[in-house]
């Protein structure tokens, strides 16, 4: 009875695996990732960025026409006669743009979806109001579930396809910007 009873239990055991992603969830030796939709991922933000742009045009152009002429007529001196013509281009321009930034910051996200193969869609905000400065940091994009550390982190530069905004207004953006007179005359020239 014993055998019959063992043949069953490994018949049932094997003609039934076990999903280790959904069980890893009661299991005292591995750890509870963030894997299902709805479940929260912190995403730790360390972007920096360096762009740089020269360019430098030269350009000339020159031309020279010259008429003489001179003689003599019966030992009389007949007045010389010089036309001359030049003409001359020359452009040189130069110009330079260097952009740079910086951001390191946490933010919660949660998982939108599971893709088939078993990437998480995030998504995630993040709103900070300092004396009336208000910032707002939106990512998403996808992440593979071996990128998710054991404290349920993930490092921004691990997320492909990511879209990441920082957005800001307040007194500083208004001072930034130029005045409306400013971008009108920009506008119509």
């Amino acid at each position: 009875m014993k055998k019959i009873f063992l043949i069953l239990v490994f018949a049932s055991v094997v003609s039934y695996p076990q999903n280790m992603r959904q069980n890893s969830f009661y299991s005292l030796f591995s750890d509870q990732k963030a894997a299902y939709v709805g479940d929260a991922i912190t995403i730790i933000v360390v972007e920096s960025s360096l762009a740089t742009n020269k360019a430098k045009t030269t350009s000339g152009k020159e031309s020279d026409l010259s008429f003489d002429l001179g003689g003599k007529v019966l030992k009389n001196d007949v007045p010389e006669i010089n036309v001359g013509i030049n003409s001359g281009n020359k452009f040189s321009g130069a110009g330079s743009t260097e952009a740079s930034g910086v951001i390191q910051t946490k933010i919660s996200a949660t998982i939108d979806s599971v893709l088939s193969n078993g990437n998480l869609v995030i998504r995630g905000s993040k709103k900070i109001v300092i004396n009336g400065e208000e910032q707002l940091i939106n990512i998403k994009g996808i992440v593979r579930t071996s990128d998710v550390r054991a404290d349920n982190s993930v490092l921004s530069y691990n997320i492909s396809d990511s879209e990441i905004t920082f957005e800001g207004s307040g007194l500083i953006d208004d001072a930034q910007s130029p005045g409306w007179l400013t971008k009108f005359l920009h506008w119509i020239f």
